[in-house]
């Protein structure tokens, strides 16, 4: 084959791979991605300034980070697809040195030594340990000999996501941490027993047991409990054996002593009060629950059409901190009302609802698997990020994806989508696998 006839069968390809690009996906992208822009903007601008453009605001910045993760995900979706599948394994291990790494050479920020610093650029390997363990996860499901019913195969995938929550919890970075939680969406499509369902509520329900109550309390109320369960089985069933129950009472008493470990010697004094906020043993908003009435009042004096842009009060008056990352949706509910704020959770539900359709569609396992984490990593981002804007869960720091100021998170969420991207528009190129 000639130099000439291998370019224009490459032409012909990267033709054919275009007109299979998922381009709704791409397009709710740039419309979020700009909605960002726009609302770090506003929640930034200094409205005495006498110019709107400012090379060393934070809005361009955004803009920069935007530009850059554009460029990086055109060169994503030039790769071929089975890249991904093949180097996973590397990437996920260098994503583990990076959180290693932050130990020796971090720089702490908000009180996580979560960032690295090169030339004034800080950067976060948690976020890259996110898409990494994405495509680590999808690897480890799509080998033919794994079975999410057996003991083994559960270990190992529940070991690829352990590693970097325990990295994270160290930083410590408990927000981070929780992100990975959502991993096990995808576990549950692809197996995994509904059963472990039911035992994930009663965990929530432990851990905020264990977080209300002192720590001997819930382990007299557990021994009374596992003792009175005992009896009652052994009343009704004549013979009955105490060690799988002597074995689940020992387990539940480690996680609360572990929930209480955590609360208490790792996580940050913020941290744990937002958590006492949230369950409603601390009430105060003008101190430690400020972030969150101001974020409160914001968008509720948006009403249905909002303030207008650059207008509104709350943001304007910088009255709440941090608006630009972890309460952006706060400066949309203000100047954009229920318009606003309605059309970013249907640009966000038809997006994660289109990435899951598309999965379905996928002719393996690793690009279905993948596809599932891109949209469980993005559905959790979102859920957080909004509902702690709202008062519906504890502020913890989760920026919301493509729209809230931060580089890493924007690098990050781009490559995840375009990999999604590559992967789905190379589906019909793909084995079964």
């Amino acid at each position: 084959m000639s130099i000439t006839n291998h370019y224009q069968e490459q032409i012909l390809i990267l033709m054919n791979k275009t007109f299979r690009i998922d381009w709704i996906t791409v397009v709710i992208y740039f419309l979020l991605v700009t909605a960002g822009i726009l609302n770090i903007f506003s929640s930034t601008y200094d409205i005495e300034s006498s110019t709107y453009i400012n090379y060393d605001s934070l809005a361009f910045k955004q803009f920069a980070f935007f530009i850059f993760s554009l460029i990086s995900g055109v060169f994503v979706l030039m790769a071929p697809s089975k890249f991904f599948r093949k180097f996973s394994s590397l990437i996920y291990l260098f994503s583990i040195m990076l959180l290693i790494g932050l130990f020796a050479f971090g720089n702490t920020v908000y009180g996580h030594k979560s960032w690295y610093t090169f030339f004034g650029i800080s950067i976060q390997p948690t976020e890259i340990a996110k898409f990494a363990t994405n495509l680590a996860i999808a690897k480890l499901l799509s080998e033919i000999q794994i079975n999410l019913k057996k003991i083994k195969s559960l270990s190992q995938v529940f070991l690829i996501i352990v590693i970097p929550v325990i990295l994270t919890l160290m930083q410590p970075d408990f927000g981070s941490a929780l992100i990975f939680l959502s991993f096990i969406f995808v576990l549950f499509r692809e197996g995994l027993n509904p059963n472990f369902l039911f035992f994930l509520a009663l965990s929530l329900i432990l851990a905020i047991f264990a977080l209300l109550k002192p720590i001997l309390y819930v382990s007299v109320f557990l021994t009374g409990f596992f003792g009175c369960f005992y009896f009652i089985l052994k009343k009704i069933y004549k013979k009955v054996s105490i060690f799988p129950l002597l074995t689940v009472f020992i387990a539940s008493c480690a996680y609360v002593y572990s929930i209480n470990h955590v609360y208490n010697d790792l996580l940050s004094q913020r941290h744990k009060d937002r958590i006492d906020i949230f369950l409603g043993k601390e009430t105060d908003i003008m101190g430690v629950g400020y972030n969150l009435n101001q974020s409160i009042i914001a968008i509720g004096s948006g009403g249905l059409s909002g303030k207008g842009y650059l207008q509104g009060t709350q943001t304007k008056g910088r009255f709440v901190p941090r608006q630009h990352t972890d309460y952006i949706f706060s400066s949309i509910g203000e100047e954009w009302g229920f318009y606003g704020t309605s059309t970013i959770i249907i640009l966000f539900a038809t997006l994660i609802l289109r990435i899951l359709f598309r999965a379905e569609q996928q002719k393996n396992v690793f690009g279905r698997s993948y596809a599932y984490g891109t949209a469980s990593l993005i559905f959790m981002h979102f859920f957080i990020n909004v509902g702690m804007s709202i008062g519906l869960v504890p502020t913890i720091g989760i920026p919301l994806p493509f729209i809230s100021y931060g580089g890493s998170s924007m690098f990050t969420f781009t490559t995840l989508v375009f990999v999604y991207i590559n992967i789905d528009a190379n589906r019909l190129n793909e084995t079964r696998i």
